[in-house]
Formats: C-alpha cells, structure tokens, sequence
C-alpha cells in the first residue's frame, strides 16, 4: 500500500494545481506597487488620524469609544499601540496611544515599526506559497529534501505539515529552554539547527494531530534560502513587501541592525515602572517581521485584491489541511479561521519579548483591525475584537453572558500526593538528554524535587503519583528497571516525550 492510500493526510495537497506556473506573460510588479502606493496616498490626504467615513453620523462618539479602549496606555508615562481601523481597504480610524521609546519620549503613532512576533508566520507562508506557484518546490515535498541534516521519518514530514503544525517537529524555543538557555541569551540559526536535527522522535506521527510549533515555520525559512539561495528577507522583499509597497517592513534577521522608527519593546519591571525588553536573537520565519500599521493597509488590501504573483497566492492560503481521521485544523499557512460573536473571522496574533500585535479580518463585512503594541501585558486580539464590537455590533450576534466564579480557564487542578523523604531520594541524580545535549541534576527538596539546569535556574516539581512531577509546565514520569529508576521521559507543552537516562 503506498503512502497516501495507508496516511489519507498525505495525498496530494487539494490546492496543489492552483500552486503550479500557469503560461503567460507576468503582471508588471512595478505597476501594482504604484496604484497600491496611489491608493493609500490618497486614503492619508487631509490626515486620516482620527477620521472616520463621512458617512457616519456619530463619528466622534466611535472614535471616543475605540480611545476609551486604549486608555491605559493614552500615556507619556507608558509604551502602548499603534491602532489601524480598515473598511474597503481604507482607514476609517488610525492612532497611536503611549510611548515608542520611553527614552527619548518618542510616542506611538501609526508610522513607528513594531516587532510582530507570529503575525510573521502569514508572510513566510505567502513566501513559501510563491516559490511553489513558479516551481521552487511542492508543498507535498519531504523537508529532507531540502534540509537533509534533519532526522529521517516515516511517514516523512512535508512542507504542508509544516506549515499548518500538523508536522510533529518539536517548537525550538521550547527546547531550547529546556537546554538551559534563557529569554536574554543568544544562539544562531546554526545552533537551533543542530538541535532540531538531534530530535530523533516527533511530538505525534505527522498528519495525525495538530500543535502548534515555531520550529515549522523557522525551517521553513531555512528551505527558502537552500532553494533560492537568498535569505527570506531578501526574499521576502522581492516577492511581497517591495511588490506592495511596504517600504518600513522586512524580516529582522540581524538584530544589530538600526531600523528607522522603530519602537522599543518594554515589560513591568515590578515596581511601577518598565523595563526593556528586546532580543538578540535573529531566527525569523516564526517570527521576526518589522512593520508599522500604515504598511499594513497595503496587506489588508491585498488579502481581499490577491495581487501578489499574478494573484491565486492569497486563495490558497485560505485553504486548511485535513488530518488523517478526517478532521480539519482551524489553522491554514499562518491564518487561524474562527467566529466572533457571529461574524467569519480570520486573524493570527503575534507575542514575543516586549511586542504583542494582531491582524484581525471580517472578511464579509470587509473590515480589518491591525493592532501593534509594544508592552509585553498587551492582549491586541482581544482589544481587536472590541474595536470590531465598536464598528460591526450591529451586524453582531448578542455577546456571550461573562461567568464569575471559581474553576474559570488557566486555574491549576493538578492534584498533587505526598511521598515520604526516602522516596523522594530515589529520584535525585543527574540524567542527561542526546537530544538537548543537557544535564539536569535532581534533588529532594520541600516535599519534591529541585530540578537544575546549569545556570539557568532551579524548577521545584512536586509529585503527582509514585512516579510522576509536575512543576512549571514541566512533567516528569519516571522509569525503573528492576525497581531502580533509570531515566524519564518529559513532558513540556510543545515538546512531547522527551527521554533523559540516569548516569
């Protein structure tokens, strides 16, 4: 039986003919570029900051209820937002709220550029679904093809899975965590690639599950550039962000760079104020794209216009993969599909450092909410659907009653037991991991274990069975051999089944 028929989720992709170079002369680049850059000059005549369509009859009471959601960061004393209100391809709102550099006191404003962490993912998907439109590659190809360093698997994992994290690959930043690296330290592109290509197992059989994993989108930019043999910024610029005119946007692949406008990123420093928080880590594909909200009107519009590569690019973005059972994901090339309050929803939020934002599409009402902040307590998806209730409330179905009370989402209802201090002794020791590379050191410690790495700090777990901890996100079941513990195998949100032996 060959492999599509035995693994339905692997058969051709249900798109892959829209993928293929059609015969035919190519659209002028250059021509689409100058009537999008017309387009928008025209939409920022007379100041669109603050204006709303001349059609409305209570202009200043919209814009005052958007502000009001914005007003804890509308300050010279906080970082904050930078808001763009879309309708038919238009501002009807743009403003910013709070400061860009607290510094210099540079404020927020609709020009400054913000990181915009997993919003990325969309623009090396539009890449990648380029390259396979002019035939670079086939989204039906294993990675290995590409990237033969990597583990071999069978089935082999696709492009296709990677790009909707039905993969199986395991996130990078998670494990590169759980190698003792923490949130200020820096590795290359080189060092994630070692550690990816040391993984021996997946999180699940690909095709099978769906989870969510930056890793995909990471090797995906290393494919572009074994492809290509550009980097996917400078492919990215080519193909999309010079083709539409977005000149204050790339892919920040090297964090020394000086970028005009930028704003800085900023999280609580725990005592009333901020404190900076940036990276200096140049991985993009997950992430990594800079961009400001006005560049994001020439986006939006292509979302609806599909120019980009003669058009059809924007189509199959829309399309979903289904898993082997028959089941379809909510997740399609960087795009999550949903429903707010009634309305078709497509968006993706982005979260990294000191930077939060989101694209927010009601592709019916053709409306759009770009939202990028700059402080790491921003929640820009949930501020997006509130400027949405704002405008489209009408069209809306009534808004879900809010429940109060105990047992409500995030609340921790692990149940933890009590082993006396000899048990808890037959755990301590180090074990190592082939697959970090890494040591941890186990001692008993307050009723648990304290768990080391190196120098990134101490993890306290506490026992949920005879051989089970959990602790920090982190989940360890421990093995015996001959009523000896001999390993275990870890579990950590988006790396599954971790395996460390005693030494």
């Amino acid at each position: 039986m060959d492999a599509a028929a035995r693994h339905p989720s692997r058969s051709p992709t249900p798109y892959a003919d829209s993928l293929r170079p059609t015969p035919g002369p190519r659209p002028d680049r250059g021509a689409v570029r100058r009537a999008l850059v017309l387009g928008i000059a025209a939409s920022l005549i007379g100041g669109v900051t603050g204006a709303e369509p001349a059609s409305s009859q209570d202009a200043a009471p919209l814009s005052a209820r958007v502000d009001s959601i914005f007003r804890a960061y509308d300050s010279t004393h906080s970082p904050g937002c930078a808001l763009g209100v879309i309708r038919d391809g238009e501002f009807v709102y743009r403003r910013g709220y709070g400061m860009a550099n607290l510094e210099l006191g540079v404020p927020n404003t609709p020009e400054a550029v913000f990181r915009t962490g997993s919003v990325s993912k969309q623009f090396t998907a539009a890449a990648v679904l380029i390259l396979a439109h002019e035939g670079g590659l086939s989204l039906d190809d294993d990675v290995r093809k590409y990237l033969p360093e990597l583990q071999p698997h069978d089935p082999p994992v696709t492009l296709d899975e990677l790009i909707h994290h039905t993969s199986g690959v395991r996130d990078y930043l998670t494990l590169m965590s759980l190698a003792g690296k923490r949130d200020d330290d820096f590795y290359t592109d080189d060092e994630v690639m070692s550690m990816l290509a040391r993984q021996k197992d997946l999180n699940f059989e690909p095709g099978t599950d769906w989870l969510y994993s930056n890793s995909g989108y990471f090797l995906l930019s290393q494919v572009v550039k074994r492809v290509t043999g550009k980097s996917l910024r400078q492919y990215a610029h080519e193909h999309i962000f010079d083709v539409l005119g977005m000149t204050h946007t790339h892919f920040q692949d090297d964090h020394t760079m000086i970028v005009p406008d930028r704003a800085s990123g900023y999280a609580p420093d725990g005592e009333g104020g901020f404190k900076i928080s940036m990276t200096t880590l140049d991985m993009v594909g997950d992430g990594g794209v800079f961009t400001s909200v006005d560049d994001l009107l020439y986006w939006v519009r292509n979302f609806y216009d599909d120019h980009l590569d003669g058009g059809g690019i924007v189509q199959a973005s829309l399309r979903r993969a289904p898993l082997a059972n028959g089941d379809s994901t909510t997740y399609a090339f960087g795009l999550q599909h949903s429903t707010y309050r009634g309305l078709r929803v497509v968006s993706h939020g982005g979260s990294f450092v000191g930077f939060r934002a989101d694209i927010t599409h009601f592709p019916d009402q053709r409306f759009d909410v770009v939202t990028l902040c700059n402080v790491s307590t921003a929640n820009p998806s949930a501020m997006a659907r509130r400027v949405a209730d704002v405008y489209l409330g009408g069209q809306m179905q009534p808004a879900p009653p809010t429940r109060a009370g105990p047992g409500g989402a995030g609340r921790d209802t692990t149940r933890f037991v009590t082993l006396p201090d000899d048990r808890l002794a037959a755990f301590a020791g180090t074990f190592y991991s082939d697959e970090l590379d890494v040591t941890y050191a186990l001692a008993p410690g307050d009723g648990g274990l304290d768990l080391t790495v190196g120098a990134a700090g101490t993890v306290h777990l506490r026992p949920t069975s005879e051989v089970d901890f959990a602790g920090n996100g982190l989940v360890l079941h421990f093995q015996r051999t001959d009523g000896r513990v001999t390993g275990f195998v870890l579990q950590a949100g988006r790396v599954r089944n971790l395996r460390f032996v005693k030494r």
